[in-house]
């Protein structure tokens, strides 16, 4: 039976807490299981959906896997003159399809160029696959699968946040409540925040100079 890989991401833009990426592996026999759950693209479902389907994707994939990206290595990734936050991405998703060693993987490609980024990706390969980057590649069951795997890990651990540092809103830029919270605790908890992020950069200097 055909081993069948999806994986993606979740928290890529916000300023604060971690980037979680997920790889599902199914046999190619049960994606027509996962579609009959009502699996699709996590954007697209409700919390409450998101949570109801989290233990049944675990049930019916073969395997899966999730990696934690904290904002230290993110910010390491982004600051670094020999790397970025994709190339960052694609060492971790190499690190899901060599443990996962699937026949076929389909890949949500974060870069414009995704050619150039397949040929990076394929390089960080140990094992021999059917490798495909699309954009939007939620599209497709297993990798939609995927995304809301590593959507429920982050928001759960940014609930866990909110319960030690307070509340701060979605976490990204554009959110006036992460902007307060930010103003209020970039020197107060550092560890949570993405630095190299140009929000990050300048609230953070109107936030020290209070103090």
């Amino acid at each position: 039976m055909t081993l069948i890989l999806g994986c993606d991401e979740a928290g890529r833009g916000p300023v604060i807490g971690p980037l979680v990426m997920c790889g599902v592996v199914v046999e190619e026999d049960a994606l027509a299981k996962l579609i009959e759950i009502g699996v699709k693209d996590s954007k697209l479902l409700t919390e409450r959906k998101r949570e109801a389907l989290f233990e049944s994707i675990k049930h019916i994939v073969k395997a899966y896997k999730l990696i934690i990206v904290e904002p230290a290595e993110i910010d390491e990734a982004v600051n670094s003159k020999t790397t970025n936050l994709n190339n960052l991405e694609a060492i971790k998703t190499a690190l899901i399809l060599n443990e996962l060693k699937p026949d076929v993987a389909i890949v949500d490609c974060p870069s414009n160029n995704i050619p150039a980024y397949t040929e990076y990706l394929q390089h960080l390969l140990t094992v021999k696959m059917k490798l495909t980057l699309e954009h939007n590649a939620e599209k497709h069951v297993q990798v939609a699968a995927a995304s809301i795997l590593a959507k429920v890990t982050r928001d759960r651990i940014i609930e866990d946040l909110k319960t030690k540092y307070g509340d701060m809103g979605s976490g990204y830029p554009s959110d006036p409540k992460t902007k307060a919270f930010l103003l209020q605790n970039a020197k107060k908890y550092p560890e949570i925040f993405r630095k190299s992020w140009a929000t990050y950069k300048n609230l953070a200097q109107q936030s020290l100079k209070d103090y």
